[in-house]
């Protein structure tokens, strides 16, 4: 046994033992330094380790995902999931790796800093102090006189018992300082040789591991090397392939009536005939929508989508007759009918309308030659079972299997929260266009309605207008207007699991405060707002100089070509929406009273002949302009929208003309500049942005702009609101989204007029029809004296509500 200090030199406390005393100081403080740093560092590795080993976590998870997608071959999905098993197992081996350095390394190192080297330095100062005492009492012996003995005893005796102590300290700290220095030994070899084990055992398991996994990665690396080969071949028979159908399109000529179209005589799937056809809706708006079509197993069906469930249009087509249409205003029409319903279809060719029509009629026949039997029983059947149903106008409709959540988590972005960054959030906020998390939502809910409007994605519902407005803005678009600045001002972006307190002073900075918005230079901002005025639609002519309202002319009969006279300085108007007798069951589903029925012919501008057929009526035939009035409309029709020189170019003027050019991008941009949402523009008849999306044509500009607070009653510098511009421009869609939020019909601008006699002077029937069911609704809705009143006034509500909606929804799917 080596002694570091020996103990028969601390009874004579000699200079050497005092020597020794200080070098085994100066060498404890140096070890418990050095120890300290070790532990630390021993810290911050494992604390690393277990980064890497939550890391290495997530990307096996991903490989498993990968080869849970890649199941269907075998190769790579049963060679992923080996990886992903050894991996996994090397990952453990990590784990176990870094839980014994925490023992034999931290803990035990950290035991012998705290313990062993504590209790040197608690010794260490009772010897310290026992030495000063014992200075102290020789220096005083030394000083006391002879002349004076009980001096010189009580001196003598306090020498005397301050170097007894003094001897038994110093022979304890002797001991510590020797126990210490064998114990150090110990425990730091010890330490270090158990972490090293670990790394021996850790090794050995992986090199046993991936031995085991080498002959899959030595067959892998060998089918790799034909993959290549593979690889390349099938890439030049493609190019070849590609080259060839190249060459036989350019040689044939194909024609673009023969586009989606497919042909096939001895189907084994039992599809004869397959293309894109036009199908007349079955509700009340008619309108016309784009499916792909198929005669298949002796039914017609149709599908919107390639993964959407088949709707079938006709069951059995021997009960069914299909003949071509020349009596409607569209070309190619041609109808399948049916014992209970008539579906109107529409080719993109007389071609390709007399091979649909050939290829129903064929499957007819095969039909009957397969199944011999008469289907006169069946007839019945379907006949009895279409009596009385309410359904039947919307049997042939296709149901959307796409959720809001599909819908609005598909936008690029949206898929984590737009502030925290939380995975698959389940809220939104609709004035913003944002998806957010459950956390996040309740912070915007504190916000107020004036910044942030919260909705759930599964347990609310959702309007079509809202769910494209949503679909248009996303995530990653608001967060590139909003965050800015967000880098420069040294903001840290929350992360989930953060404290609630943190993720609220940044939304509240973000959205409230707005403080990592880009302010525009003044130069910039002048610049937008130039670029957006050019996408003006040029319809401030058609806006301002409308006709007078005529005097009740004589009626007259519409040609049989169903055109009317377009107005002067405005486009030829689109055909209506309506035919006579859809309006005629319009008035006559909402009209429940006398004065009502006197009403629909002559609101509506239909004229009932001595035959009973109806015809919608030319009002505006005989109406003309003036000759100053046609200059100043051509003059304002045909040249640019110019800004005043001296006009400030505020937020506010950007939202204008963002507005009028339906960019909704630069649309949030001014509002969180600050934009006034209902700024009247002096300059411009102190119209509104609302009035300038009217005249942009799209509903969800109008739908964005009423999400952030803007009134759709404020009247111009002519006392007309948004509806009266959605009426002289003819924007159906538009006028039924300010009906559904509530605008008044019976305001009157500065010349009398309401949209309704608008609507009127410009012959729309389509909204002339709106604003009356609009008003049949609102009357209806007032007589509530009579409780039999009241039921039948709820009822006609909600189903006006469903037909506005449903026209919206329509609207939108054409856009």
């Amino acid at each position: 046994m080596i002694m570091k200090v020996d103990f028969e030199e601390c009874l004579k406390d000699s200079p050497r033992f005092r020597a020794a005393v200080e070098d085994v100081e100066g060498d404890v403080g140096e070890l418990e330094s050095k120890l300290d740093k070790l532990v630390k560092l021993s810290i911050g590795m494992i604390d690393a380790g277990r980064v890497y080993s939550h890391a290495n976590r997530q990307f096996i998870s991903g490989i498993r995902d990968l080869a849970l997608q890649s199941s269907r071959d075998d190769v790579i999905g049963s060679s992923l999931a080996a990886f992903a098993e050894t991996l996994q197992e090397m990952n453990n081996y990590h784990t176990i790796l870094f839980d014994q350095a925490q023992r034999s390394v931290r803990s035990q190192l950290q035991t012998f800093v705290k313990e062993d080297l504590r209790k040197f330095k608690e010794v260490k100062k009772q010897f310290d102090k026992a030495s000063e005492e014992k200075d102290v009492a020789l220096v005083k012996n030394a000083q006391v006189p002879r002349t004076k003995p009980h001096e010189v005893d009580e001196a003598t005796n306090i020498l005397t018992t301050t170097r007894k102590c003094f001897r038994h300290i110093a022979l304890d700290y002797v001991l510590q300082i020797n126990v210490l220095q064998s114990k150090k030994r110990l425990e730091i070899l010890k330490s270090m040789l158990s972490f090293m084990n670990s790394n021996l055992s850790f090794f050995q398991q992986g090199y046993t591991l991936f031995s085991d996994l080498q002959p899959l990665m030595k067959q892998l690396g060998g089918q790799l090397d034909q993959l290549v080969v593979d690889s390349a071949k099938e890439k030049r028979d493609m190019e070849q392939k590609h080259s060839a159908i190249q060459q036989q399109a350019a040689l044939q000529d194909l024609s673009s009536e023969d586009c989606g179209l497919q042909v096939s005589v001895d189907c084994e799937d039992g599809v004869m005939m397959e293309g894109y056809l036009f199908k007349r809706a079955s509700n009340a708006f008619k309108t016309w929508n784009r499916r792909w079509f198929s005669v298949q197993h002796n039914q017609l069906v149709y599908q919107k989508r390639f993964r959407d469930n088949p709707t079938v249009v006709v069951e059995d087509l021997r009960l069914c007759t299909v003949k071509q249409c020349e009596d409607v205003e569209r070309r190619f029409c041609f109808e399948v009918v049916s014992p209970n319903k008539s579906c109107m279809l529409q080719a993109d060719s007389e071609k390709l309308r007399q091979f649909w029509t050939k290829a129903v009629q064929n499957s007819i026949a095969t039909a009957y030659r397969e199944n011999g039997e008469e289907p006169a029983a069946r007839l019945q059947r379907e006949s009895s079972a279409s009596l009385g149903s309410l359904d039947s106008l919307g049997e042939c409709r296709s149901i959307r299997s796409d959720t809001p959540l599909h819908r609005v988590l598909s936008i690029r972005g949206n898929q984590n929260c737009c502030d925290c960054g939380e995975a698959e959030p389940r809220w939104a906020s609709i004035n913003l266009g944002i998806t957010l998390c459950i956390a996040c939502s309740g912070i915007h809910r504190s916000l107020g309605v004036h910044n942030s409007k919260v909705r759930s994605l599964t347990l609310d519902s959702w309007e079509p207008e809202l769910l494209k407005l949503m679909c248009e803005l996303g995530n990653e678009l608001i967060n590139q207007i909003y965050e800015a600045r967000r880098g420069e001002m040294g903001w840290k972006k929350p992360q989930p699991g953060d404290p609630r307190q943190e993720i609220e002073a940044y939304i509240r900075a973000k959205y409230v405060e707005r403080r990592f918005v880009r302010k525009q230079e003044s130069q910039e901002q002048r610049s937008k707002v130039m670029m957006l005025s050019k996408h003006d639609k040029h319809l401030k002519g058609s806006v301002e100089f409308l006709p007078p309202r005529p005097p009740p002319p004589t009626p007259k009969i519409r040609p049989a070509s169903n055109t009317s006279a377009p107005l002067i300085g405005q486009e030829a108007r689109r055909d209506s929406l309506f035919c006579p007798d859809e309006l005629d069951s319009l008035f006559s589903y909402f009209d429940t009273s006398s004065k009502l029925r006197s009403l629909k012919s002559a609101d509506s501008g239909i004229h009932t002949s001595a035959d009973g057929s109806r015809e919608m009526l030319n009002s505006s035939s005989n109406t003309s302009l003036s000759e100053p009035d046609l200059q100043e409309a051509e003059s304002v029709r045909e040249s640019p929208p110019v800004l005043p020189r001296m006009m400030e170019c505020s937020p506010s003027l950007l939202l204008y003309w963002a507005s009028c050019a339906s960019s909704l991008a630069d649309m949030a941009e001014a509002l969180a500049l600050g934009a006034d949402v209902n700024w009247a523009n002096a300059e411009d008849q102190s119209r509104t942005p609302l009035m300038q999306a009217v005249q942009g044509g799209s509903l969800v500009p109008c739908e964005f702009l009423l999400q952030n607070s803007a009134n759709v009653d404020q009247q111009d510098a002519r006392g007309r609101g948004a509806l009266h511009h959605a009426a002289m421009l003819g924007h159906t869609g538009q006028v039924c989204l300010f009906l559904k939020r509530g605008a008044c019909q019976s305001v009157s601008d500065m010349d009398g007029r309401s949209p309704l006699s608008i609507a009127m002077d410009t012959t729309n029937a389509d909204i002339v029809t709106l604003l009356r069911m609009a008003k049949v609704n609102e009357e209806m809705r007032e007589s509530l004296e009579q409780p039999t009143q009241y039921f039948q006034s709820h009822s006609h509500s909600e189903q006006y509500r469903k037909c506005i909606q449903e026209f919206i929804a329509q609207q939108l799917d054409e856009c």
